[in-house]
């Protein structure tokens, strides 16, 4: 029987393990990404486990987040990344240069290679079919310094795609209609891998905006494969030497096959406030819209920005609409100008913003009160755009322009014939603000600049033999990271100095939450949460995990857990463990005091039940599915002490 493109893959990267779902792989990683909001961190323990040189075949550091300069913290930030790439043999991608995902797509992305990110939209990659996973910092680290990464084996997924996208319809689409199914969470576990002929009428940047939203599907990964739409992305590029055909096998199978016509599909939009809130955008036509943001690692390609300033050349923004243009990079700046498309975006009355994240992080772009924002962003969670509460829409860059002209939320089918784009068979490369690595030489010679704002790591306390804590908040389905750990102007330049953005830990649900915790933690308790279904969805960022572990948290209690966000509490030493009984959930209160007994020997003989012990309520029963690496990590406190041991 023939392998899918996505066993292929594997089986040439495979480490360690059987290609079983569920059962836990070890993958050879070619290249690494990290961005500045994740970096730094990630840097620091890259230093700590004392390797002199990445040894991936390819690493890159890419400042992108955390743009806005308003002190020193950021600037410094970027510094101390630019020196760490220099001393260590990582390239490195200044600010302005452009966001992590589609800089990499440009410039690095190779089909057949594997890739890690510590962002959880890594897998845009997947669109130049390379297999790319989001993953913590700390994973990262570990896979510069040479060791393998370690995941479950995930059940592969065909998605068949036949016809092809009607006008005004686009890849966005497609992804919100996935979503529309398999909601946020329906993706847990799984890599999706798109074939058939339909797949053929997408170009690498339509592919790459499918498989950087499948993330909001809590899917591992997601694929297409190498062909001559690929070919044609890597000549455009000058890298047609990275080409290399790939695809699944003839009468390759998969664990099970989602079908999709493109030429049925129509303009969809996500509705606050969540990534699966999906609906007709025709069923949303006519409310007031205020604010409209075309941009994101999901929608920041050349075709999508050169579609609006073609529109534009014909209407004009509606006056009580601002219209912002944030580019994916440099590259797609400038050649945005060349084609008279920048001209168009600025006479067609655009607010142009630097190539980066900007407002998909919350660094800047808020929108005003009670007002309708449509954004071709990632996420709408809660109040991530920087306004609490938020009204906002993710939608495509069709049915964002189309809404800016008319000042409602409108159907772009609606403004008549598609624009002509036309897009040059070669690009304009500029590598200017790519920095490549200096030799073994000239490295070990730099001395890396740190400012006030990094902070060293501290040294975590292996696992006691029994644990006595209290647990301090109980929260419901679909937690994010953004809940546990905020984003946005004021918290992001504090990711170098853990103390100090430990203060924002679940700020937003409970603003005295840090205060509390070190007050338990002072009484040596442990601190433990209480969750839903689908706890920790979203960013990769391991300070979700990191920062709650600095405050005391060992134990988290869910009915079931994101997967990166549970990778990330095992590597800080948090036990994720869930309700054997998912109705003990309703029995449970914030405040209620808990003793786990001989849990570091349960943990080293194998056991899977955890007897929780409640004061005044009993017991009730948690269940961990860990393999003994998992355990070897969570009983020394943290994978960096079980890399020293």
């Amino acid at each position: 029987m023939g392998l899918n493109l996505t066993q292929k893959i594997i089986s040439a990267h495979l480490v360690s393990g059987k290609m079983t779902p569920g059962e836990e792989i070890a993958l050879k990683i070619d290249q690494t990404l990290t961005q500045d909001a994740t970096g730094t961190m990630a840097y620091l323990e890259f230093e700590a486990i004392g390797i002199d040189r990445v040894k991936t075949e390819l690493s890159v550091s890419y400042v992108d987040h955390n743009l806005l300069q308003t002190d020193f913290k950021n600037a410094d930030d970027h510094l101390f990344l630019q020196t760490v790439a220099m001393r260590y043999g990582i390239w490195f991608s200044k600010p302005g240069n452009g966001i992590c995902h589609q800089v990499h797509l440009e410039r690095f992305a190779k089909p057949g290679k594997t890739l890690i990110g510590s962002d959880s939209h890594t897998p845009t990659a997947g669109g130049c079919a390379m297999l790319a996973i989001g993953a913590g910092g700390l994973d990262v680290a570990m896979a510069m310094a040479g060791k393998p990464f370690y995941l479950r084996m995930p059940k592969i997924v065909g998605v068949y795609l036949k016809g092809k996208l009607m006008p005004w319809v686009s890849a966005r689409d497609v992804a919100l209609y996935l979503l529309s199914i398999l909601t946020v969470k329906g993706g847990l576990g799984k890599v999706l891998e798109y074939f058939g002929e339909g797949v053929n009428t997408l170009t690498v940047p339509e592919r790459a905006t499918i498989c950087n939203l499948g993330t909001e599907m809590g899917a591992t990964s997601s694929i297409f494969p190498s062909d001559d739409m690929t070919k044609a992305w890597l000549t455009a590029q000058g890298r047609v030497g990275d080409f290399v055909e790939l695809k699944a096998d003839q009468g390759a199978t998969y664990d099970e096959v989602i079908e999709v016509d493109l030429s049925k599909l129509e303009p969809l939009c996500a509705c606050p406030s969540s990534p699966d809130n999906v609906k007709r955008v025709a069923d949303e036509a006519g409310k007031p819209v205020s604010q409209v943001i075309i941009g994101s690692c999901a929608n920041s390609s050349l075709k999508d920005l050169l579609m609006v300033a073609r529109v534009l050349e014909s209407f004009g923004v509606h006056p009580m609409v601002s219209l912002e243009v944030n580019p994916g990079s440099l590259q797609v700046l400038e050649n945005l100008a060349s084609l008279s498309g920048l001209k168009s975006l600025i006479s067609g009355g655009v607010r142009l913003h630097q190539a980066g994240c900007l407002g998909c992080i919350g660094m800047g772009q808020a929108p005003p009160t009670g007002s309708i924002s449509l954004r071709t962003f990632t996420r709408n969670f809660p109040g991530r755009s920087g306004t609490n509460p938020d009204f906002v829409y993710l939608v495509s860059p069709e049915t964002a322009v189309a809404s800016a002209i008319k000042g409602v939320i409108t159907d772009p089918r609606e403004l008549g014939d598609y624009p002509q784009v036309y897009l040059p068979e070669k690009l304009i490369i500029n590598d200017t603000l790519l920095i490549p690595p200096l030799s073994e030489d000239e490295a070990k010679k730099v001395k890396i600049i740190r400012g006030p704002n990094i902070a060293p790591l501290p040294v975590f306390d292996p696992l006691p033999e029994d644990i006595e804590g209290v647990f301090l908040l109980k929260v419901g389905d679909n937690i994010t990271t953004d809940h546990i750990m905020p984003a946005g102007a004021q918290i992001l330049p504090l990711r170098s100095n853990l103390p100090a953005i430990s203060q924002y830990v679940y700020k937003n649900i409970r603003a005295d939450f840090a205060k509390e915790a070190m007050a338990v933690k002072e009484q040596n308790l442990v601190v433990g949460i209480i969750g839903g279904e689908n706890y920790g969805q979203g960013s990769s960022r391991e300070h979700a995990a990191l920062a709650p572990r600095y405050l005391g948290v060992r134990v988290k209690l869910a009915k079931s857990f994101a997967r990166i966000h549970r990778s990330n509490l095992i590597n800080f030493g948090i036990i994720p463990l869930q309700f054997e009984e998912p109705q003990a959930f309703e029995s449970l209160e914030s405040g209620d005091r808990f003793v786990i007994k001989g849990i570091r020997e349960a943990l080293r003989s194998g056991e899977r039940r955890f007897k929780i012990y409640i004061e005044g309520k009993g017991q009730i029963w948690g269940v961990g599915e860990f393999t003994e690496r998992e355990r070897a990590c969570l009983i020394a406190g943290s994978l960096l002490n079980l890399a020293r041991e």
